[in-house]
């Protein structure tokens, strides 16, 4: 029985087949590589790692072969190595599947698609990024910290002013300041017209007194998936 499941494991292919495949999924690989690194932050270790990741995919395909036992074996070993690993951006992560789908084209021997696929995902990509599609260009949000003398009621004070401005306005913390004679108000505000964000710190300064107030970005996490 063990060697049935050894013979059927056995990958029949020519030695210039496998040369001509695996140099195509590095070839491949560093079109992935490349077409991350565009305008896009990276490390040299995941670089190196989307350029030969297809070229590992494609050796456990032709490794696997279309046998059951060593198909379910590679699928745990895949498991391990995910729940091991550190979840990456958005980015990242699309890059990976990217490199995988080609390691998976070339393993099974489908070098054609692989180039056309390639070709058109890196093409989308690029065009994708460089029009910056998806980009809030006149939205923007901004936490507002606004100081106010600790005698004014700070109920409602500026909610009309915020609402003239932005939307999805929201009082985050109230704290005081200045051995208590002062009182910030920390707001999360989204402008509707970023360009608009110095009318409105103007608009703040006449009701507060020409105390500080301070625009600053949201500190968020980075997308994944």
């Amino acid at each position: 029985m063990l060697e049935n499941v050894v013979k059927s494991s056995m990958v029949n292919l020519d030695v210039w087949e496998i040369i001509m495949y695996s140099g195509a999924s590095v070839l491949l690989g560093i079109l992935v590589a490349c077409v991350h690194m565009y305008r896009n932050t990276y490390s040299q270790s995941f670089i190196v790692t989307l350029t030969i990741l297809p070229i590992l995919v494609q050796s456990v395909i032709m490794l696997v072969n279309g046998n059951v036992g060593t198909g379910i074996a590679v699928l745990g070993a895949f498991s391990l190595i995910r729940f091991r690993s550190v979840a990456g951006g958005a980015r990242e992560i699309s890059s990976i599947f990217w490199s995988m789908g080609i390691g998976l084209a070339t393993g099974m021997g489908y070098l054609m698609y692989a180039l056309i696929f390639s070709a058109f995902v890196a093409v989308v990509l690029i065009v994708l990024t460089r029009t910056r599609f998806g980009s809030k260009s006149k939205v923007a949000e901004r936490s507002l910290r606004i100081s106010i003398p600790e005698d004014i009621d700070y109920a409602n004070l500026f909610d009309d002013l915020l609402q003239r401005y932005g939307y999805e306005i929201s009082l985050e913390q109230v704290r005081t300041t200045n051995m208590g004679s002062l009182m910030e108000l920390r707001y999360y505000i989204k402008l509707k017209n970023i360009e608009q964000e110095k009318e409105l710190i103007d608009a703040i300064r006449t009701k507060n007194g020409n105390l500080p107030v301070i625009s600053g970005r949201v500190s968020s996490i980075k997308a994944e998936l």
